[in-house]
C-alpha cells in the first residue's frame, strides 16, 4: 500500500492531473534518496556555509548541523542501553538543539519519538511506556515531569539528556540566557534526576568517539509520531525513512517552480514535535533554506522581532497564529515584500483571516491537508493561487485520493463521503496495534482519514465534516473519550460528555456536559481537576450542568452529536496533527 502508484484514479483518469500547476509532475522519484540521512548529507555538502537553522538571533550553518548531529549520534551509540532501532524521545520546543538531536537520533540508526513538552506526567508515562523509549532529551524546564514518571516507575531504564534554552548559543549569550530563564523568569521548576547528562556534555563526549555510520533504508522506521484514535488513546504512527523521503519529494516538486534552492528563508513558529512543522522543516532543509525557529509564538513581541530581523520568503502557521499576528499593532511594521508563500494547516482558515492577511501582505494563504498517517502532506492548493480558496486542494504527485461511502464504494463528483488516500507517504501502520492498523485501511488499501468531504470536477477537495467526534483546538487533536475518562474520575460526576464548540480564536474549544452525582461540584472544581491530568489545550473551557440523563444509543453510548446542537456544529478542518 506504500508503493508508488499509477496515475489512474479508480475507474477514471485522475481529474486533478490536468489542473496541476505548470512544471509539477504526476509522479516523483521516491528512490532518489535511500533515507533522511542521505537528504541531510547532500544538503550539508551542498549548502555547508549557509544558515540551516536560527533561533533567537543565533544561526547554525549546515556544516555545523552536520558536525553537531554526528557528535550526538556517536554519543547515543555509546549508551549501553541503546542500540539500532531504539526509540529516543525529544521533549522540547523549537530550539537549535532540536534538529541536532533529531538528526543525531536518525544518524545513530534509532527512531525519533516526538513529545509535546507540555504533557502531564500521566500523558508522558503512557507515551514512554507504549513506545518503549530508551532515552529522552528534555528541556530542563520540563524535566520535573520526567522525574515524576521515573519516580512512579523505578524500574524504567531511561537515559535522560537534559538541555537548557541557550545551550547552542555562543558562550556569553548562552550563560546570560540560561541564567535569565532560571533565575529571572523562574521558568525551571526544581528537578533531580541523578543519572541525567547535559546536552553539551553529550556533544563533547560524542566528539571524542567514532561514529558507526548507519546505512538506513526506506523500510527502516524513522519516527513514532503519536496521534489519537477513536478511543482517544494516543497511538504511535510508524513513519519510515521511505515515507518521509517520499513526502519531501512530493512537496519539493509541488513548490519547485516558486522556490530557489539555497535562497529561501522559512519562518517556523509551529512546534517541530507537530508533524506539520516537522515535515515542512525537513523539506526546506532539502532545498537548502534557512529555517527560523520560533520558540514561543505566544510571545508576540519576540515573534514579531524575529520577523523584523531579516526578510523571509515563507511562513507556516494555523488560523489562530495568522489572526494573532494581524491583531498585533507591531505587525504593521514587518516588511513582507520578500514573502512568497504563506501556508496554513492544522485547522480551518477563517475567511475573514484569509482576507485580512491578503490585504496586509499581498500574499494569499495557501491551505494544505494531511495527517500524521500521511507524513503528513497529501493534498494542497497550488502556490500560485490569487486568493484563498476555502478548499484543501488537490492530491500531491504520486498520491491518490477518493471519496468513498460507508461500503467503500467510490462516489461521484460533488457527493459527500469519507476522504481516503493512497500513496508512498502513507504510514506503515500503528505501533504494536495490528487491529487498529487493519481498521485504518479499506481492503483495497485506501487509508481512511475520518474526514468527510467532496471532490469537484477539477479534482479539488473540500472538507465538510469530521466522521469521528474528534475536536481540533488550534490544530491539535482532542479526543472526547480521553477528556471524559478524566472527568469521570471526579466523585461528583455521574455522567459526562465532551464535545467541541466553535471558538473565534482557537477554531474549537472543549465543552463538558455534566450530570452531577450530587451537590458541591462546580465548573471551577472540574476545570482544576482537568488541569491536573491534561495538557492545557485539552482542558475544557465551558461546563454545562444537566439534571436529566444524557441521550444515549440502545447500547448505552452517549450521543455526542445530539449534544453538540447548533452551537456545537463542527468547523471544517485542514492538516490534522
Amino acid at each position: 500500500m506504500n508503493d508508488p502508484i499509477e496515475a489512474p484514479w479508480g475507474s477514471r483518469q485522475a481529474p486533478w492531473l490536468t489542473h496541476y500547476p505548470p512544471g509539477v509532475p504526476a509522479e516523483v522519484d521516491v528512490h532518489e534518496f535511500p533515507s533522511l540521512n542521505a537528504v541531510l548529507a547532500r544538503s550539508c555538502e551542498r549548502f555547508g556555509p549557509l544558515p540551516a537553522f536560527s533561533n533567537m538571533g543565533v544561526a547554525m550553518r549546515y556544516a555545523d548541523l552536520d558536525r553537531h548531529s554526528r557528535a550526538f549520534a556517536a554519543y547515543l551509540q555509546q549508551v549501553p542501553t541503546l542500540s539500532r532501532g531504539a526509540r529516543v524521545a525529544l521533549m522540547m520546543p523549537n530550539l537549535l538543539q532540536y534538529p541536532v538531536a533529531l538528526f543525531g537520533v536518525l544518524r545513530a540508526g534509532m527512531v525519533v519519538v516526538n513529545v509535546n513538552p507540555q504533557y502531564t506526567a500521566p500523558e508522558l508515562e503512557h507515551l514512554l511506556q507504549d513506545s518503549g523509549a530508551g532515552a529522552v532529551i528534555v528541556l530542563e524546564n520540563f524535566a520535573h515531569t520526567v522525574q515524576q514518571v521515573l519516580e512512579r516507575n523505578p524500574s524504567m531504564n531511561l537515559a535522560v539528556i537534559s538541555t537548557e534554552v541557550g545551550d547552542m548559543f555562543p558562550t556569553i549569550k548562552e550563560v546570560l540566557t540560561n541564567l535569565t530563564v532560571r533565575y529571572v523568569k523562574h521558568m525551571v521548576p526544581p528537578w533531580h534526576i541523578p543519572h541525567a547528562i547535559g546536552f553539551n556534555d553529550a556533544l563533547r563526549e560524542g566528539r571524542e568517539v567514532p561514529i558507526n555510520e548507519v546505512d538506513a533504508s526506506h523500510r527502516d522506521l524513522a519516527f513514532l509520531q503519536y496521534t489519537g484514535g477513536t478511543t482517544g488513546t494516543p497511538k504511535g504512527v510508524m513513519l519510515t525513512h521511505g515515507n518521509l523521503v517520499a513526502n519531501l519529494q512530493q512537496l519539493s516538486a509541488w513548490m519547485s517552480q516558486h522556490l530557489v534552492e539555497g535562497g529561501e528563508t522559512l519562518v517556523c513558529p509551529l512546534p517541530l514535535y507537530h508533524v506539520y512543522a516537522l515535515t515542512c522543516s525537513l523539506v526546506f532543509l532539502k532545498i537548502g533554506a534557512h529555517d527560523v525557529l520560533v520558540t514561543n509564538p505566544r510571545d508576540l513581541h519576540a515573534f514579531i522581532g524575529d520577523l523584523k530581523r531579516q526578510p523571509f520568503s515563507v511562513i507556516i502557521g494555523v488560523n489562530t497564529l495568522y489572526r494573532a499576528l494581524l491583531d498585533a499593532p507591531e505587525f504593521a511594521d514587518v516588511d513582507t515584500r520578500s514573502l512568497k508563500v504563506a501556508n496554513a494547516g492544522g485547522m480551518a482558515v477563517q475567511r475573514v483571516v484569509a482576507q485580512r492577511w491578503k490585504a496586509a501582505t499581498g500574499v494569499p494563504i495557501v491551505e494544505s491537508y494531511g495527517l500524521s498517517e500521511t507524513s503528513p502532506g497529501a493534498l494542497s492548493n497550488p502556490l500560485d493561487i490569487d486568493e484563498w480558496t476555502g478548499n484543501v486542494g488537490m492530491p500531491l504527485p504520486s498520491t491518490q485520493a477518493a471519496i468513498l461511502d460507508d461500503e467503500d464504494h467510490e462516489l461521484a463528483t460533488g457527493e459527500v463521503g469519507e476522504i481516503c488516500l493512497r500513496g508512498p507517504q502513507v504510514m506503515r501502520g500503528y505501533w504494536m496495534r495490528p487491529e487498529e492498523t487493519r481498521k485504518a485501511f479499506t481492503p483495497t488499501g485506501w487509508l481512511r482519514t475520518g474526514d468527510m468531504g467532496s471532490m469537484d470536477e477539477r479534482g479539488c477537495f473540500r472538507i465538510t465534516d469530521r466522521k469521528k467526534d474528534m475536536i481540533v483546538v488550534s490544530g491539535f487533536k482532542v479526543f472526547p473519550n480521553q477528556i471524559e475518562d478524566v472527568v469521570a474520575l471526579h466523585p461528583g460526576v455521574a455522567e459526562v460528555a465532551a464535545v467541541g464548540v466553535p471558538d473565534e480564536a482557537c477554531g474549537e474549544v472543549v465543552k463538558l456536559i455534566v450530570v452531577p452525582s450530587g451537590s458541591g461540584v462546580t465548573e471551577q472544581v472540574l476545570i482544576e481537576h482537568c488541569h491536573l491530568h491534561l495538557t492545557g489545550y485539552k482542558v475544557p473551557r465551558i461546563v454545562e450542568f444537566r439534571t436529566e440523563p444524557l441521550p444515549k444509543t440502545n447500547l448505552g453510548k452517549i450521543l455526542r452529536r445530539q449534544l453538540r446542537g447548533a452551537d456545537g456544529a463542527p468547523a471544517s478542518g485542514t492538516v490534522r496533527p
